[in-house]
């Protein structure tokens, strides 16, 4: 089934969104008309005085490439939205220019003297290719709450406890202990070593922590020395140091030890933007609830739901059940208003070659 549709009454206040075939009939019977096909949304022609709607919950969970977006109307998922970032390639294009500046100023020509100490950063200051982020959440959010009666706004505010999972309390069972005993050191692996076993690169299959320096040998349970495993490998590798067991391998061996001390670059930059986000969300004016990735998944996979985005966003926060009752998300991309260069690289070696 498709998201539900969003309506309008005449004077075009939000009413609740009506089920795609009920929109259907109110356009061949003439009684509404389309207000907006991106997202799709309906203006009755007439007025609905003192009309009661239900309350919708709008639930954000970003992502550094992909965030997802889901209306939840009592524990009804009517709505849900993928949309895609361009962050990656605003960097590229800041690249692209810096390279095309520092050509100028080596040239032959005016000389232009290169300006870094006359610039100053608010304290809130976010990189363009962050900031991109935030304003393509917020500005959907200001786009629903105009189509739909929002009551409430629900964010995933950390991805990873990164902090807490690096240091964690002295009794060290934080994350051992409750319903959601490992669900945020399991995810940040899973997403840190691709879904798949760091020894043979299988894929699909049940996983377990594998610690690289055997815990029997002093090895800790910091995430550094954590990493996946299928049971084959885990068996295998026992409590073998990784140079014994993949000594035969060395490129697989140089490989884990340098992406074990990595940092997960997409969960960082999701953790640089979430107070942002979370901030002017709050300027919305309405209540705003948060959750942890660990609790999104603990809910998602409670209910039994696939993993994508904006069922990810519809798990996020305090849910007991969920009935969805669309399987089509609304994909969105996020696009440029083109850029300021006044000319390209191909044309400035255009120039210097005549």
């Amino acid at each position: 089934m498709s998201n539900f549709v969003f309506v309008l009454d005449t004077n075009k206040q939000p009413l609740n969104p009506a089920p795609p075939g009920q929109a259907r009939r109110l356009l061949k019977a003439k009684q509404a008309a389309v207000y907006r096909r991106y997202p799709f949304t309906i203006i009755l022609k007439y007025a609905v005085p003192n009309s009661e709607t239900e309350p919708h919950q709008l639930k954000i969970d970003p992502g550094s490439k992909t965030t997802g977006l889901a209306i939840v109307q009592g524990e009804k998922v009517i709505w849900g939205a993928e949309l895609t970032h361009r962050g990656q390639q605003i960097k590229n294009d800041l690249e692209s220019r810096r390279a095309i500046r520092r050509n100028r100023r080596n040239r032959k020509t005016r000389y232009r003297q290169p300006r870094f100490l006359n610039r100053t950063r608010p304290t809130s200051w976010l990189a363009p290719s962050l900031n991109s982020r935030v304003e393509n959440i917020l500005t959907w959010a200001n786009r629903i709450t105009r189509y739909v009666p929002i009551t409430g706004i629900s964010q995933e505010l950390v991805k990873f406890d990164l902090q807490a999972m690096q240091n964690p309390p002295n009794s060290g069972s934080y994350y051992q202990q409750g319903e959601l005993a490992g669900y945020e050191v399991r995810e940040y692996l899973l997403e840190k070593w691709g879904r798949k076993c760091a020894y043979c690169g299988v894929e699909n299959v049940p996983f377990e922590v594998e610690h690289i320096h055997p815990k029997s040998k002093g090895g800790s349970d910091r995430v550094s020395n954590l990493t996946l495993a299928c049971r084959d490998c885990n068996q295998g590798k026992g409590n073998k140091d990784i140079k014994d067991f993949l000594a035969k391998k060395p490129d697989i061996l140089s490989r884990i030890l340098r992406q074990a001390k990595l940092p997960l670059k997409d969960a960082a930059a999701v953790n640089s933007t979430r107070w942002a986000l979370l901030k002017k969300l709050k300027g919305m004016g309405l209540p705003v609830e948060t959750g942890t990735g660990g609790r999104t998944k603990y809910n998602r996979v409670r209910l039994d739901l696939p993993k994508t985005h904006w069922l990810d966003a519809a798990c996020v926060g305090n849910v007991e059940s969920l009935e969805v009752l669309t399987a089509t998300p609304l994909l969105i991309a996020a696009k440029g208003w083109g850029n300021r260069q006044m000319c390209t690289q191909e044309q400035i070696w255009l120039s210097c070659e005549t």
